[in-house]
């Protein structure tokens, strides 16, 4: 680090739940560092419906002064003596996680992003006690594992948001076998939902994208979707039964009425049903009942972000195949305005905020 300035740790926090979206600067102490950590300066940052879940209490009590932000790019400015494969000036991001025990049987497995000890990357904190803070700041730590390297081909406003939607659809995809020959239906065309869909096209599925109403039927195509289906219409599963592989829900939002037993309805022999929407504590599933799930042998199952396996074979794919989500781009210093988009559900499709307290060089 010799003759390069210290980064200054500050961020855009919610201090006062009652005005959640009126962020504001305040410093904070990062992770002690440790001989396999990287230190990154942010230069961008997407917004997450996990940030305004977090920070309007859907998920519980946040612990204050709370700085979100999981969806990370930025420049590396210092590595620990035993880290191996990432140097100064390389760029880098970090998603959702920023640390596990490294011992278990899920992180010998390369599943770290099931480890019963992850650390997540803000709201919650280290073994020493030190809080964790995202990424609507200046820089961040994590342990070399849950550092990705960005290839060259991969714009940084187009990483960002990868890092924590576009991992989380991409995962469960390729764990269950999306490829050539499968078909794969795609509930909810948010930042997550459009993910799911220029993934599974770019990996070679038949793409069936469900969205209510119209307006985003124009936006799914471009996208690469082979079918929109508007599930505003009555029976719209009926012609669709037993069709689907996979269904990757995004709904973090059932309106009343909605059976899951109709969307089960769509699956294949032993198709999968993958919610990776998260909603408030108090808002569950729709009931089931097990003769919903025996007259296709199908399984509902969930998935929680991905692995570093998964991160790099994403952000490869991404590069050779030229994808790019669809995105709004912001000065960090307007996270307020970018999360009441979310709330108002105005985003098209994902919120990069570029990094503005301390811009990197």
């Amino acid at each position: 680090m010799s003759g390069q300035k210290e980064l200054e740790f500050k961020g855009y926090a919610m201090t006062d739940p009652s005005a959640w979206s009126n962020l504001t600067v305040v410093p904070f102490q990062p992770k002690n560092f440790g001989p396999e950590d990287v230190e990154v300066a942010i230069t961008h940052c997407g917004v997450c419906g996990s940030d305004l879940h977090t920070l309007t209490g859907g998920w519980g009590q946040a612990n204050l002064p709370v700085i979100v932000g999981h969806e990370i790019v930025g420049k590396v400015t210092r590595v620990g003596e035993k880290v191996k494969d990432i140097k100064v000036g390389d760029r880098v991001g970090v998603g959702a996680q920023v640390g596990s025990c490294l011992k278990c049987r899920a992180c010998n497995d390369n599943y770290e992003n099931y480890c019963p000890g992850m650390i997540h990357t803000y709201n919650h904190q280290y073994p020493d006690g030190v809080k964790t803070q995202g990424g609507y700041s200046t820089g961040i730590r994590a342990h070399e594992r849950f550092v990705f390297p960005i290839p060259d081909k991969l714009e940084s406003r187009y990483a960002a948001s990868m890092l924590c939607a576009g991992v989380t659809v991409f995962s469960p995809l390729k764990a269950y076998g999306c490829g050539p020959g499968k078909k794969v239906g795609v509930i909810g065309i948010g930042g997550l939902g459009h993910y799911a869909v220029l993934f599974a096209k770019a990996m070679g599925a038949e793409v069936w994208a469900f969205t209510r109403g119209t307006s985003k039927a124009e936006d799914v195509k471009k996208m690469g979707a082979d079918h929109v289906v508007d599930t505003n219409v009555d029976g719209y599963w009926k012609d669709l039964q037993m069709t689907f592989d996979i269904i990757i829900s995004t709904v973090d939002h059932f309106p009343a009425g909605v059976s899951l037993r109709n969307i089960l309805s769509m699956l294949y022999v032993h198709g999968k049903y993958i919610t990776v929407g998260l909603p408030d504590v108090d808002e569950p599933l729709p009931s089931i009942h097990p003769f919903d799930i025996t007259a296709n042998g199908c399984l509902i199952g969930g998935s929680h972000v991905g692995s570093k396996e998964d991160m790099m074979e994403m952000l490869q794919l991404a590069a050779d195949k030229g994808i790019k989500p669809w995105i709004q781009e912001l000065p960090m210093k307007e996270a307020g305005k970018a999360l009441e988009g979310v709330k108002a559900g105005k985003v098209r499709y994902r919120y990069v905020l570029q990094q503005d307290i301390a811009p990197v060089a």
